[in-house]
């Protein structure tokens, strides 16, 4: 079970000490700047998130160099002499992973006038439990009628695009207790013009951007009963921390297992994520996604495919070996008295309690470089109530409308410099990190009041140490 928040009897350590302790306020520290393992790679350009785990085999390398360009390069219409990479839509929303997942980084809200391209809609309607169970034991929310799970914004030339989708950014400012004023912008969405008729009065929408990709391999390869002992659903030790297991459906062994990817959890291994991505974001068919994000009143039959399955199952394996493989950016300025003045704050807020820092990988069949790993990426993978602010009220498994997976903090600092329009949070709303954590609620809402109450050189600590990630 969770620790107790030592940070709720402790007051603030402000004061910079010349060695940093391996654990403090009852969670460790991380000492070292090896944050992913013996495959951390020290490369911190544009290119930070793409390299591959730096103990790869370079018999290995080849394979992710494979995977690499079937992620980045764009798939085309059927039928193509590139066959390899046809069968695109013929609704989708990008014709290329790297389309979403910019330089395997973050996406990013469109701007005015920009195509919504790494940000998209998940759809849903409400379900009646008893008469959607089987779908909601599959899919774990009931797609709405004609419009299916997502909302795809792009089509081929032949076909329409589902509808449009427009935000518009309502400014919101939150003061500090030193009067110092922060302007936050919460987004409002709108589908406007729908091409298959009028969407459900009742449809739910849950806003995605795409999140970053380093490091996938690993935390597949934390054991689950590692993440079930940080579980505590029921808040038995009282510390207002209550993160659970998603369960999930597992398409390959037609059984319920637990969720760790996607921002609600929903998704249980690295491949299915892949797959699913495929279907729901371009229209592609995979073995264990046979079919995609079209309703039969879409009419997409109509239109060439690109085989069966579209992703045959050999680029398939390239793609999830990619994805495995993406190495984790070293930690940076560990010296640095204010980096360790706010990693002591991050811990003594209560951040910790939820952003796990530390986990031990288990043994990975065939994969010695994701094996038996010590790695820092500052998250449990639990779902936690983040409050009313950040809320979809649209349900996913076990996750509940106010309920989101806790995402990795490791590479965070060098978000902006893989891609410079990034977005923080699950929508891409925080343009900074400082407005990522005041938007944090429910659970979490205590930590962020803490954060609130700093002077401006602690806040400033705080932020200084989360760039050092």
């Amino acid at each position: 079970m969770k620790q107790a928040l030592i940070s709720c009897l402790l007051p603030l350590a402000l004061s910079v000490h010349p060695v940093l302790a391996d654990t403090h306020a009852g969670f460790p520290i991380q000492t070292t700047p090896d944050t992913g393992g013996e495959g951390t790679v020290n490369q911190f350009d544009t290119n930070a998130y793409s390299l591959p785990q730096g103990n790869l085999s370079m018999t290995k390398r080849l394979d992710f160099s494979v995977g690499n360009s079937f992620f980045r390069n764009p798939w085309v219409e059927a039928p193509a002499s590139t066959d390899a990479r046809d069968g695109l839509g013929p609704l989708f929303n990008t014709n290329s992973c790297q389309g979403c997942h910019i330089k395997d980084g973050r996406g990013h809200p469109p701007a005015a006038n920009e195509p919504p391209v790494s940000l998209f809609l998940r759809l849903a309607v409400p379900a009646d439990p008893k008469q959607d169970a089987a779908t909601l034991r599959m899919h774990g929310f009931k797609p709405a009628p004609v419009y299916g799970s997502q909302l795809q914004t792009a089509a081929l030339p032949a076909a329409k695009p589902e509808a449009d989708l427009v935000i518009e950014w309502q400014p919101v400012r939150e003061t500090m207790s030193d009067g110092k004023v922060v302007e936050l912008r919460q987004p409002i969405y709108r589908i406007e013009n729908p091409n298959y008729g009028p969407l459900p009065d009742d449809l739910l929408i849950s806003p995605r951007v795409a999140p970053q990709m380093i490091g996938m391999g690993l935390l597949e390869a934390i054991p689950i009963p590692d993440l079930e002992s940080l579980a505590d659903p029921d808040d038995s030790d009282n510390n207002g921390i209550s993160g659970k297991l998603n369960r999930v459906w597992d398409v390959a062994t037609q059984q319920t297992l637990p969720g760790r990817f996607g921002w609600k959890a929903a998704e249980p291994d690295v491949h299915q994520q892949s797959m699913g991505a495929f279907a729901g974001d371009m229209g592609l068919t995979s073995s264990i996604k046979p079919t995609t994000d079209c309703t039969p009143e879409q009419q997409c039959e109509r239109f060439a495919d690109g085989g069966t399955p579209e992703v045959s199952d050999k680029v398939a394996h390239f793609v999830t070996f990619y994805a495995r493989s993406l190495a984790v950016p070293a930690r940076r300025n560990l010296s640095s008295e204010s980096v360790q003045q706010g990693a002591r704050l991050f811990n003594e807020t209560g951040c910790a309690g939820c952003h796990t820092p530390r986990h031990q990988t288990g043994h990975v069949a065939n994969r010695p470089d994701l094996s038996d790993q010590t790695i820092w990426p500052y998250t449990d993978l639990l779902l936690h109530d983040m409050g009313p602010a950040l809320a979809d009220g649209r349900n996913e498994f076990l996750a509940d409308g106010r309920e989101w997976r806790t995402p990795p903090l490791w590479g965070i600092g060098l978000t902006k410099t893989v891609n410079p329009q990034a977005g923080f949070l699950h929508d891409g709303r925080a343009r900074t990190l400082e407005e990522a954590i005041l938007w944090h609620g429910g659970e979490a809402q205590p930590a962020a009041d803490r954060y609130r109450q700093m002077p401006e050189s602690g806040r400033n600590a705080l932020i200084d140490f989360l760039n050092s990630l």
